[in-house]
């Protein structure tokens, strides 16, 4: 696809977008609101809404900073409202130690109350300096429910004071919680900071970035660990008419033009989903960190991520019982041979000769990508520490057979001179 193609096919994806975001206005009503938004339309008896000031169609204010003024609105999820499978008043009771696994003991002890939960929507996926986060959200557990405050910057002019507003509201927080956000979201703002010549407020804060753990937890069973992506196989929440990441940046240089804010009111409420859901991520996925063994998973692969999570903590034997558990809830062939060679590894570390034998045995009766390493493991075994030539000769030609390498064919010259008691060569002198 050439520049010109490219162009053309950009334009009518923002052309169906902007379709799609004026139909969704001219539905607007009291009686059937855009999910909390657009509080400011009058009763449905007048005329069909045009577009207007972002001011006039989302309920927010004008807030005034010793750098400015900027926009500000907040968005309340009451504690009986459930986002897909989670419940909000589950927040306030998360345990407060909940981070301190996932985090690698960084963050100790800490109220979820004291937990800030960020996104940004922002003009570029690049970074640098001319990159700016138009839109920022920020998510916090209350009395009432989950609270979002998103502050927005009207035009390049309402950053500063935008960035002032941010740090007023984050010093009440001990850790921020984001999704990709130490690669991205983070280092944006602080860049964002510098550029207006103000210092950060995050140097105070521990950072927990819950894309890594959700990775590790469920990367070999979903496709991609997006937030979107994560919040329909996790939460099972379905957005229905959101606006796509990409055209978000678009959506805005539009409004900067024409200063038509109708088409920026599903902009603000893709934020507003994406921090509900990373607060409701964060109530289920350190929870598998914090307690391994008793988490609750549906899926054995799953089981697998924090198997191998534990065995790179050096907690061996956990490892080990989460491996086990998974094979017996079912894994898939690809995942299922290479579970049961790693079970048997941790078997051999941990000193438990007689079940990694036992292990590695079964691997080596059947037809699997592992059968010859099990033979070769075999064959370690019996030829050094049970001292049995003979046996371990058996595995080696067994493996020979299937997958014949140099490393093999020595194993087997130097095994058939000890079965048959012959010393080995050490080469001769001419003369003698």
């Amino acid at each position: 696809m050439d520049l010109r193609e490219q162009l053309e096919e950009l334009r009518a994806a923002i052309d169906r977008a902007s379709a799609r975001a004026d139909a969704r206005v001219a539905r607007a009503a009291p009686e059937a609101g855009f999910s909390g938004y657009y509080e400011k339309v009058v009763s449905p008896k007048t005329e069909p809404l045009r577009p207007s000031r972002l001011e006039d169609l989302i309920a927010g204010e004008i807030v005034e900073t010793a750098s400015g003024k900027h926009f500000e609105t907040t968005k309340l999820y009451p504690r009986h409202q459930r986002h897909g499978s989670y419940e909000i008043s589950d927040l306030e009771t998360l345990p407060h130690d909940l981070l301190h696994a996932l985090s690698d003991g960084a963050i100790g002890k800490v109220d979820p109350r004291k937990w800030a939960f960020l996104d940004t929507e922002t003009t570029g996926l690049a970074g640098g300096s001319g990159t700016c986060a138009f839109l920022i959200g920020l998510g916090s557990i209350e009395d009432e429910g989950f609270l979002v405050r998103q502050f927005f910057m009207r035009d390049h002019a309402d950053e500063a004071s935008a960035l002032d507003s941010l740090t007023k509201h984050l010093a009440r927080f001990e850790v921020l919680v984001t999704y990709n956000g130490k690669s991205y979201d983070q280092p944006l703002l602080e860049t964002r900071y510098t550029m207006c010549r103000k210092r950060h407020p995050f140097s105070k804060m521990e950072h927990l970035d819950l894309l890594y753990g959700a990775r590790r937890l469920f990367k070999l069973r979903l496709e991609n660990c997006r937030l979107v992506n994560l919040e329909t196989q996790i939460l099972g929440v379905e957005r229905h008419g959101d606006i796509p990441g990409e055209m978000i940046p678009y959506v805005y240089f539009e409004y900067l033009r024409t200063k038509r804010g109708h088409r920026l009111v599903p902009v603000f409420e893709h934020n507003v989903l994406d921090i509900v859901s990373l607060a409701c991520l964060t109530g289920v996925i350190p929870e598998a960190f914090r307690d391994p063994e008793n988490a609750r998973a549906r899926h054995g692969i799953d089981l697998l991520g924090l198997a191998r999570w534990l065995q790179v903590s050096g907690r061996l034997e956990e490892a080990h019982r989460l491996m086990r558990r998974a094979v017996d809830m079912g894994l898939p062939d690809s995942q299922l041979f290479r579970t049961l060679f790693e079970t048997g590894g941790l078997e051999k570390k941990l000193g438990w000769l007689d079940a990694s034998v036992a292990t590695f045995i079964d691997l080596s009766a059947s037809r699997n990508t592992y059968q010859v390493k099990a033979c070769e493991e075999l064959a370690k075994h019996y030829e050094h520490k049970e001292r049995n030539a003979h046996r371990a000769l058996e595995y080696v030609r067994a493996a020979r057979c299937l997958q014949d390498s140099e490393g093999l064919a020595a194993r087997q010259a130097r095994l058939e001179r000890k079965a048959s008691g012959t010393p080995k060569q050490r080469g001769f002198s001419l003369g003698q």
